[in-house]
């Protein structure tokens, strides 16, 4: 059940693949999209939710394999995302017909299920804290708002792309390019850790937890910093040039590093390549776009995901809580930042419905949102210990 899991998982990524191509052809029609899709946009939904219904057979057989929801690690929950993300751009997609969507939507997830694969996939038994039912009825929801908010994003980088003046440097343009780096550096810590993983890399050091407990922690790509009071147990490895507290989880913290700098290396190559910046090589996919109807896309986007994520990470999250640990609320830095994400996604609708932010401005709140998502779902998660660092 397991290998079925699996292979429905990787053939759901070739079909999303190959529906990417589709609607780059999809994009090519000079008609108005959402009035009439052409031939490539029908074929290009019809192998969509061909994907998806394998992507969502992988996520049920992964859930009888294991007898537990499918989101009680990163592996598992990045996966559960990134499928929610495609839901949610079919429904939109059905609704407003425009197939630039499904042209940033696909990649992104398919980015997102290349990450999550870096991480362990073996199926292990849940720690005591989460064997309940609210496993599956937090997590899932909180990722299904999640992944809504996520097409704000992709609507606010369509409208920026169509909306920006590539042809002079700005604060636009600039912050455009650290969206593009951001998106570069994960691909570049999917390519150094399968390079790593592929010579079998591995150092392990003895280190100082939280705790004053001496335990040890492996390292999988060569160590530029190291765990509290560590000690290099495998000769022959690179020492740590740094030493972080105890309360950093250093492992994680060393990959997000080497992300960073293979990302800048990566960027530069691409920018080499193109001589130009990578934004103003996307423009030209958005040329046909409706500016405001990519707006709305954004604004409904929030509007329907920011009740859905209010439901699974906060008040859902605090009955779990209040069962788990008799207590609603306890300032772990996970529930810290899915407060700030929730009070940000209110920000949006009070500036958007108030004040009139629509357009250029909201766009960016869609972006920023989903950044804070990733934060908290790559650092917060990964980096700083607290009662959802198992996840």
């Amino acid at each position: 059940m397991v290998a079925l899991s699996s292979n429905l998982l990787y053939v759901a990524f070739i079909l999303y693949l190959i529906a990417t191509f589709l609607f780059g052809g999809a994009i090519r029609d000079k008609r108005k999209q959402y009035e009439k899709p052409s031939k490539w946009a029908t074929f290009a939904i019809t192998v969509t939710i061909l994907a998806f219904a394998l992507h969502l057979g992988y996520f049920i057989t992964r859930w009888v394999a294991s007898g537990q929801a499918p989101v009680s690690n990163m592996f598992e929950f990045i996966t559960a995302f990134s499928m929610m993300m495609v839901l949610a751009f079919i429904i939109l997609y059905f609704i407003y017909k425009v197939a630039v969507l499904g042209l940033f939507t696909l990649p992104i997830t398919l980015l997102i299920i290349a990450y999550a694969s870096m991480f362990p996939t073996d199926i292990s038994p849940l720690i005591p804290a989460l064997q309940s039912d609210w496993l599956a009825i937090h997590v899932t929801t909180t990722a299904l708002g999640s992944a809504i908010l996520a097409s704000s994003f992709i609507a606010g980088v369509i409208y920026l792309l169509r909306s920006v003046d590539q042809t002079k440097r700005s604060k636009g343009t600039f912050w455009l390019e650290v969206v593009m780096y951001t998106i570069v550096a994960t691909l570049a810590f999917i390519v150094i850790t399968s390079v790593f993983r592929g010579i079998e890399y591995e150092a392990v050091y003895k280190w100082v937890d939280k705790n004053d407990q001496e335990v040890e922690m492996t390292y999988n790509l060569p160590s530029i910093v190291g765990p509290n009071q560590g000690e290099l147990l495998t000769k022959g490895k690179m020492e740590a040039l740094v030493e972080v507290p105890a309360i950093i989880e250093a492992g994680k913290l060393n990959t997000v590093i080497w992300s960073a700098v293979t990302g800048l290396v990566l960027y530069g190559v691409l920018r080499l390549i193109l001589r130009k910046r990578i934004s103003a090589a996307l423009q030209p996919l958005t040329k046909n776009i409706n500016l405001d109807l990519v707006d709305e896309i954004g604004y409904r986007s929030v509007a329907i995901g920011f009740p859905v994520f209010t439901l699974g990470a906060l008040i859902f999250a605090m009955i779990w809580a209040q069962i788990a640990w008799t207590r609603f609320w306890g300032w772990d830095p996970k529930e810290v930042w899915a407060l700030i994400t929730w009070l940000f996604y209110a920000s949006y609708l009070h500036l958007r419905l108030s004040k009139g932010w629509h357009g250029e401005k909201s766009a960016w709140l869609g972006v920023i949102g989903f950044g804070i998502i990733i934060f908290n779902l790559i650092f917060v998660n990964l980096i700083i210990a607290g009662l959802h660092s198992y996840a």
